[in-house]
């Protein structure tokens, strides 16, 4: 037995790990029984101007801020739009409305994108997004150092998500259980 000081146990580590439990077949026919309308308007008309929308939206709202300088600015645009995106594509699982009665609850919208392929056209526009604003708030805040650390952290938390290194890593740790 591992005791500490006063004589009780300490907790392993490794309970506090949580894996993905493997997708059912149940699950995976339920997939491919229907179009999943929750990841298919990455590929409609349109759906890739949002983002630009998006950010110059937010720039501008930013701008009519008063006392928020151009630096500031462009790293308050930077930070909004990738929590915004990590979260819409990478924290929340399954399909907000219940047509696919549940077939897709194990998978968050960038793995149910393209049936989870990789270099898809749409896969390739969302994470080079994030890379090019990244280098416009960079630029635009003068390559200060602070401002810098500020949105390259920011960029690394949602495009390393999007890494295929890191898909495929999640799905086979889900399968090795």
């Amino acid at each position: 037995m591992n005791y500490g000081k006063k004589g009780s146990r300490r907790r392993r580590s490794s309970s506090l790990l949580y894996q993905e439990p493997p997708e059912s077949m149940e699950h995976m026919s339920d997939q491919s029984a229907l179009p999943n309308l929750n990841a298919n308007w990455v590929n409609a008309k349109g759906a890739w101007a949002i983002h630009v929308v998006c950010i110059i939206g937010l720039k501008i709202l930013f701008d009519i801020i008063p006392g928020v300088s151009q630096e500031t600015s462009w790293t308050l645009v930077n930070i909004t739009y990738m929590f915004a995106s990590y979260l819409m594509f990478h924290w929340v699982r399954g399909v907000p409305f219940e047509f696919n009665a549940g077939a897709y609850d194990n998978l968050n919208m960038w793995e149910q994108i393209d049936n989870g392929d990789q270099y898809t056209p749409a896969k390739k526009f969302l994470l080079s997004v994030p890379i090019v604003l990244f280098l416009l708030s960079t630029h635009y805040t003068h390559y200060d150092l602070t401002y810098f650390t500020i949105n390259f952290l920011a960029v690394l938390a949602v495009v390393i998500p999007k890494l295929p290194f890191v898909s495929w890593h999640a799905q086979n740790a889900s399968k090795e259980i």
